[in-house]
């Protein structure tokens, strides 16, 4: 079985050596200062198309072709590497690294003994080389040969000491790359500094790691991959690790105080067998959008010294090692158009419309902007291309222009002067603006929201009847729907009597819900349902909430000081909306709990309105509950009593019983609820020691709140 990735088609020798010209051109800028006139998916199948041309006409081949070469022949070092730090074969799929496998295991003659697999990180390949436990020097990968000496970014790296725990004499090899924080201040500097920005954190540290005459400076991050002896050290310890398997290896690195991968989710782990290396593959990319930083593969190799001795190199890679490729989440296109929106509580937010671009699986047009400023500090221009990746592998947004590739034909963004839905004035006081009618812009979609099945869970109130209810003058906002009458419903056009009797029923059953969905129903910018909840939990009265200052909301957890004023200027917005839902005996009060007489610090989970994340907090006495003080992570399809539920619904579920939900795993998960399929975060949870029962245990725990 073979999988087959995409590559350019050449028709013949003129664009073969076309092609040719154009990988070199792109690796000498991408390897010279990060810059690239390809994003690494373009440069990928621009080098397959070349090998493709050239196994067809192996006449023809040029000797500049970057098939076979390390770096794409693009680069030429001056300081020699003791042992070559060479490339990595690729592979496309489950299909090709069988093949792989299947290779390598007849050149060896055997099964292999033990595989590890780790994430193959989005960054630029050194060499660390220590002298009796303190770092003299770095150097770049290069050629495979020869490296650039970068000694002067000694300092700038994290995770990366300068001396080892141990007074030894070593090379360290890893990756240096940006987080996505340090990307953002390299940005910020950036800007300051000329006006521009970087493309990506790959190109920024690309070019951070070479630049020696910049007046700022910008922290990259190490992860060590592996550790070898000089060839003439023949001390013991040489000799040790020279037999050392791999992931003895690793764990011997980050007992030097070297930061390496396996504090985080995609730890290199030692898998028996292939089907447990697909598995690996399978959990690492999952986990790939909640990174801090980037990866592009997973690195499969023999774990044992002795296999990988025996396996041996070809010119430009160790047969015993191969980069398992992951679908690109970045690419460069043209920022062709940007559309301005107003959202249902009034917010104006631009969407950037794109020449159409394939990125990760789907055909991208439209990507998310955030507001003018955020436009002004990208220096975003109509005509530029621009970089687009996948926000939590879903939301496409551009991230920022690739500012080489201008010509002078690009246009400024023309911002809005009124709102664009109703021409009416904007709001500009606040990063993101907003139309001065607010939610009256769009009453539809709040309505909409309002009566959604998370929120209020109004049936039957589809879009078509909200705009009948509105041109009939028979509702203004959503607590009005609690003030139709059987006659003004059965009098409009398509509602019979068991229509009207039947959404008349549901907004009935509309009043009795929770103060946390009555709350959520508001659309407080800046909560969502998971906040909301956290909201009726710290006060449990509607009273409470409005009566609450800035400080106080702020003590709810994960609002902060920045979002508490606005929480409040919003629900003094909102008076009359709530007074009328007041006047119409919605529940104003979260059954079962009440405020705290102190606050309560206990370990929970969601920001920012999300259901992800971890902070400390206050909450209402969950004292005596099941779940009290815990914080519940919930995955995979459940079954039995539980099978029903949403997982929206799931995380009410927790938070009755006195828990707290959260989407990821980490050190201050209490329990995993794991249903079928649960993957990669199961996996996680027992990495951690995590307590796992399945939806069968989990409902028995928390019966009295189902």
């Amino acid at each position: 079985m073979t999988d087959a990735p995409p590559s350019t088609l050449l028709a013949d020798q003129t664009a073969y050596a076309e092609a040719v010209q154009l990988a070199l051109d792109a690796a000498a800028a991408y390897y010279g200062d990060g810059t690239s006139t390809l994003d690494d998916d373009a440069y990928d199948r621009l080098v397959r198309g070349i090998e493709a041309y050239e196994d067809e006409h192996p006449e023809e081949v040029l000797p500049t072709s970057p098939t076979g070469k390390v770096a794409g022949g693009a680069v030429v070092g001056d300081v020699p590497h003791a042992v070559p730090m060479l490339s990595l074969d690729n592979v496309f799929g489950a299909g090709q690294l069988a093949d792989w496998a299947a290779s390598l295991e007849r050149r060896l003659g055997r099964p292999v003994a033990a595989w590890s697999v780790e994430p193959k990180l989005d960054g630029l390949a050194i060499s660390a080389r220590y002298r009796h436990g303190r770092l003299v020097r770095l150097v770049t990968r290069g050629d495979g040969a020869a490296g650039e000496d970068v000694s002067h970014a000694i300092g700038t790296v994290v995770g990366l000491p300068s001396r080892l725990a141990e007074p030894v004499t070593v090379e360290l090899r890893g990756e240096v790359l940006m987080t996505a924080s340090q990307f953002e201040e390299a940005c910020a500097k950036r800007r300051a500094h000329d006006g521009t920005t970087f493309a990506n954190p790959r190109s920024a540290a690309a070019g951070t790691l070479r630049a020696q005459d910049r007046p700022y400076v910008c922290e990259l991050t190490f992860f060590g991959y592996g550790a070898l002896p000089y060839p003439d050290d023949v001390s013991e310890t040489a000799e040790w690790l020279r037999g050392l398997p791999h992931s003895e290896v690793m764990a011997w690195v980050a007992g030097q105080g070297v930061q390496t991968t396996a504090a985080t989710s995609v730890a290199g782990i030692v898998a028996e067998t292939l089907e447990g290396v697909r598995e690996r593959v399978e959990e690492i990319a999952a986990v790939r959008p909640e990174l801090p930083f980037g990866i592009d593969g997973i690195v499969i190799k023999c774990d044992l010294a002795g296999d990988q001795a025996q396996a041996g190199f070809s010119s430009r890679a160790p047969r015993w090692a191969v980069a398992y490729k992951l679908p690109a989440t970045e690419k460069i296109t043209k920022l062709v158009g940007v559309e301005w929106n107003t959202g249902r509580t009034g917010v104006i937010a631009p969407r950037a419309v794109l020449e159409p671009v394939e990125l990760d699986g789907s055909v991208v047009t439209y990507a998310t902007l955030h507001n003018a400023s955020d436009i002004a500090r990208r220096g975003l221009m109509l005509g530029d291309s621009v970089t687009v990746y996948k926000a939590g592998d879903v939301i496409p947004r551009v991230e920022a222009p690739v500012v080489h590739l201008r010509t002078g034909d690009e246009r400024p963004i023309e911002i809005p002067k009124v709102c664009p839905t109703c021409g009416d004035a904007i709001d500009a006081s606040q990063e993101r603006w907003r139309c001065v009618r607010g939610r009256a812009c769009r009453t539809i979609a709040s309505i909409g929201y309002a009566a959604g099945r998370d929120q209020l869970d109004i049936e039957g109130l589809a879009e078509n009847r909200i705009l009948q209810l509105l041109n009939a003058g028979l509702i203004a906002d959503f607590a009005d729907l609690f003030f139709l009458t059987r006659e003004q419903v059965l009098g409009l056009e398509r509602m019979g009597e068991t229509s009207t009797d039947n959404l008349l029923a549901a907004i009935e059953r509309a009043k009795a819900q929770p103060l946390s969905r009555v709350f959520c129903a508001l659309g407080v910018r800046g909560t969502g349902r998971s906040m909301s909840r956290r909201i009726a939990r710290h006060f449990g009265s509607m009273d409470a909430i409005r009566a609450a200052d800035a400080g106080a909301i702020e003590a709810v957890e994960g609002i902060g000081p920045k979002k508490s004023p606005a929480v409040v200027a919003e629900l003094a917005e909102l008076a009359p909306l709530i007074d009328k839902l007041v006047a119409a005996g919605v529940t104003m009060t979260e059954p079962g709990w009440t405020p705290p007489a102190a606050p309560v610090v206990t370990v929970v989970t969601g920001v920012d309105g999300g259901d992800g994340g971890e902070a400390p907090a206050t909450s209402g006495d969950a004292s005596g509950l099941p779940l009290a003080g815990m914080s519940v992570v919930v995955t995979g399809s459940m079954s039995g009593a539980l099978e029903s539920l949403t997982r929206n619904q799931m995380n009410e579920l927790i938070e009755r019983a006195g828990g707290r939900s959260s989407s990821g795993v980490s050190a201050k998960t209490s329990l995993l609820v794991a249903g079928e399929k649960a993957g990669s975060k199961r996996a996680k949870a027992e990495s951690l020691g995590v307590r796992i029962v399945g939806p069968e245990e989990f409902a028995g725990l928390v019966g009295p709140f189902l």
